[in-house]
């Protein structure tokens, strides 16, 4: 029989049977008793600078790890404050438990002080949310938190702790029997009927591609999408949030799809007789235009959460289950075969589009971001852990960063939060510390967490911060280039010395104007005894390239039309 504890004993204990050993929290007047308790637990404590960065930093330690990660706010504003981190995770199907105090549940609904209905508010972007109002209910709704959170389709759970549920006393009652919630059903295995018919559409296809999505990654399938491939020789094309699920060096990779997926991928996609999507919502990055969107192609869609399947696309066979079940399924009833008349095709979109495969990248002086990406790809080795902000640095990113491994790249792809970078980068050091970890952020994102550097210096996290400093809101510039007539209307940005930033908190700080001095930079961050920010100067008025204008079919791209430097003819 355990002893007498206070709710905020039970909740730390709770936590640590779950296997936590990280949360990601600030302090304050609801969740004062919790914090309290933390003295005399073993779990780690990261102070954030703000509770945004708190959700950001334990969506990255989940990315990285596959667990659940872990944030702490107090009521009211600290509790709002998590919100665009909650909702970064829905979107991403990311493994959230978000901890919040509430006042004291007698004042509930006066507009105490620092009062705010944060179940109410985060109802559409949690997979479930709870208000505990009784110590007793504790620990049995931490547990189930956590069940919600990893189980099946994943997502962000919220528990809002009252005041007093912390203070009072019970002896708690801990439980080893499965979770069950009447009318939670998240578990699916597709049906055998249903893998026959996916199995005689993929044996008869002469011009198939697979949509490697993010479920490849959380569903660790690497392994069996490649047998997969290999057997079948369909070629394959990612996601943003699906890069590293297949290797991007492998023969039959092409690249990203969708608004700045790789020219030869999008004709690719509208161009096949059979699409095998595995793990992908087919959000509207991916497809354009809906009703152009590979009209010639019966879809496979093989998809955990039921609501998926039909919402954009309309599926001819639906493969409702995990999908590394799924491809475990499929991979003994399909008949092997070569595709090389099909990837022959594919390989005359490219032409001479695919420079980026080449090992040097001519330049006549002048920084391009791609220059940045690339050279970090080629003296990483591919090897680092990058966490990407959201911009045009994300889209150059996973354009000129080859990742061959899952849990290498972390970015906010659904929400497409600007800011994650920086935090998110601190949960995935914490997750896997024996990883070198690169952030990539735009000089614009980078400033709507640059808090967060006091974060780093407090805890002794060794991060290399490569900022694409081209003294605009990019990707926003770009479109006001194109479809706004030129008409720069709040984008142009002046920045701090973010040189001097950094060594404002105790970091280094370097600047390159140059493409030879990447090399020397990358080499002085590494030899750094903590985190260092690199300044990159980039040119100010470059553009992804090709583009997917919004509304306009997959295979409608803007083209560059005059290469500025041939290095950036990425189209």
């Amino acid at each position: 029989m355990s002893a007498p504890r206070t709710g905020a004993q039970i909740l730390w204990e709770a936590l640590a049977r779950e296997g936590v050993d990280v949360v990601f929290g600030y302090p304050g007047g609801a969740i004062m008793p919790a914090y309290d308790a933390l003295l005399d637990s073993s779990i780690r404590h990261v102070l954030v600078r703000h509770e945004q960065g708190a959700a950001h930093m334990a969506d990255g330690y989940a990315r990285v790890s596959g667990k659940v990660g872990v944030a702490i706010a107090t009521s009211g504003p600290g509790a709002t404050n998590l919100v665009t981190g909650i909702a970064t995770a829905m979107l991403d199907s990311v493994p959230l438990v978000c901890i919040t105090g509430q006042v004291t549940s007698r004042l509930i609904g006066t507009d105490a002080f620092q009062e705010t209905d944060i179940t109410g508010v985060t109802l559409p972007i949690t997979k479930h949310n709870y208000l505990v109002t009784k110590v007793d209910d504790i620990a049995k709704t931490i547990r189930e938190a956590f069940y919600v959170a990893r189980s099946g389709r994943p997502g962000p759970v919220l528990v809002d702790i009252t005041k007093d549920a912390q203070q009072a006393t019970t002896t708690p009652v801990w439980s080893s029997a499965p979770v069950r919630m009447r009318g939670y059903r998240p578990e699916h295995k597709a049906e055998l009927d249903d893998l026959a018919r996916a199995t005689e559409l993929i044996d008869r296809a002469k011009r198939p591609v697979i949509l490697a999505g993010h479920g490849i990654v959380k569903a660790e399938a690497s392994g069996e999408l490649r047998a997969f491939v290999e057997k079948t020789g369909i070629p394959v094309a990612s996601t943003l949030l699906g890069l590293g699920g297949f290797p991007a060096t492998h023969p039959l990779s092409l690249g990203m799809m969708g608004m700045h997926g790789e020219a030869w991928v999008n004709h690719a996609i509208q161009e096949a007789d059979l699409l095998i999507a595995l793990g992908m919502r087919f959000d509207d990055r991916v497809t354009g235009k809906l009703d152009t969107y590979a009209v010639n192609a019966k879809k496979i869609h093989c998809e955990l959460d039921p609501a998926e399947i039909n919402k954009n696309v309309r599926a001819d066979v639906a493969l409702v289950g995990d999908v590394k079940d799924t491809l475990e399924a499929l991979i003994p009833l399909v008949t092997r075969r070569d595709r090389a008349q099909w990837l022959q095709r594919i390989d005359e979109y490219k032409g001479d589009s695919a420079v980026r495969d080449i090992q040097t990248m001519p330049h006549d002086g002048r920084l391009f971001a791609a220059h940045v990406m690339h050279d970090l790809w080629r003296i990483t080795q591919g090897k680092a852990l990058v966490v990407t902000d959201v911009g045009q640095h994300q889209m150059w990113e996973a354009q000129y960063y080859k990742h061959d491994h899952p849990r290498k790249l972390v970015t906010s792809g659904g929400l497409g939060t600007m800011g994650f970078a920086l935090p998110a980068a601190i949960g995935a050091k914490l997750a896997s510390p024996d990883d070198e970890v690169w952030v990539i952020a735009g000089d614009g994102g980078f400033q709507m967490t640059a808090c967060e550097l006091s974060t780093i210096a407090q805890e002794g996290v060794k991060l290399h911060v490569a900022i694409i400093n081209n003294g605009y809101l990019g990707m926003v510039r770009q479109w006001q280039q194109f479809f706004y007539d030129g008409r720069y209307s709040a984008t142009p940005l002046k920045s701090p010395d973010f040189v001097k930033l950094a060594e404002a908190h105790g970091l280094t700080g370097i600047r390159v104007t140059k493409r030879d001095e990447i090399e020397g930079a990358v080499a002085r961050a590494r030899r750094a005894d903590g985190t260092c920010v690199i300044d990159f100067r980039v040119e100010q008025e470059d553009s992804v390239y090709p583009m997917v204008p919004a509304g306009a079919a997959l295979n409608e791209m803007i083209r560059r039309p005059n290469p500025i430097v041939e290095t950036a003819e990425d189209d």
